[in-house]
């Protein structure tokens, strides 16, 4: 049986900003300055951080440019003059510099995610939102239909569905009513309800006339 290993939260330290408390300070305006001390510092963490991404994207950049300069040099140093060999030394010395400069930059943003890791849990960095997504529905609107239009519409649906709203309007268990719906959802409207409600006046006038 597989199982879990807990031991990477032995050393979890999460910071609170409620830990301390002075009796001479009102509590509640401790814990906000606190909290606000404390994102203030996290905002430049995470600044500096982006400076640092910014300055080694930059230099590799530069770099990539210095290679490229310092191939051409080379081919055209090959076949050129002494100025052409002298201008392939500036260049191989700026991608050289630029290499170690490369180097700087990677080296002080791993220092960065060091600190950042050893940077101890709060409650803001405890629970952060997944994503947020808010759908409203809107119904579409709905053009008025005058009476002729009703009428068209309730003459076409008969004339397509005349059977088996009269087998549904004989049924007489509810269980086979609702089974019959379910399985033909498209009579559940208001020109069913309607054709029933004329089919009844019309059973109940021909047995008063019986």
């Amino acid at each position: 049986m597989t199982t879990i290993d807990y031991s990477v939260w032995d050393h979890i330290e999460v910071s609170d900003d409620e830990d301390d408390t002075h009796p001479n300070i009102d509590t509640p305006s401790l814990f906000k300055w606190r909290h606000e001390a404390r994102v203030e510092r996290m905002e430049e963490f995470e600044k500096k951080g982006a400076e640092l991404d910014k300055g080694l994207g930059e230099c590799r950049r530069k770099l990539t440019e210095a290679q490229k300069r310092a191939r051409e040099l080379e081919a055209a140093a090959a076949a050129g003059t002494g100025d052409d060999r002298a201008e392939l030394t500036r260049a191989q010395e700026e991608e050289k510099q630029l290499k170690k400069e490369e180097r700087g930059w990677e080296r002080k943003l791993e220092e960065h995610r060091r600190e950042e890791k050893k940077m101890p849990w709060n409650v803001d960095t405890l629970c952060k939102e997944g994503f947020s997504k808010s759908v409203v529905n809107k119904k579409p609107e709905e053009k008025e239909q005058t009476e002729e239009q009703k009428e068209q519409k309730h003459r076409t649906f008969v004339d397509k569905n005349e059977k088996q709203i009269k087998h549904f309007g004989m049924l007489r268990r509810w269980d086979d009513s609702q089974k019959y719906l379910s399985d033909n959802a498209h009579l559940v409207c208001e020109e069913t309800a309607n054709y029933l409600v004329i089919m009844c006046i019309d059973l109940e006038c021909q047995s008063v006339i019986e």
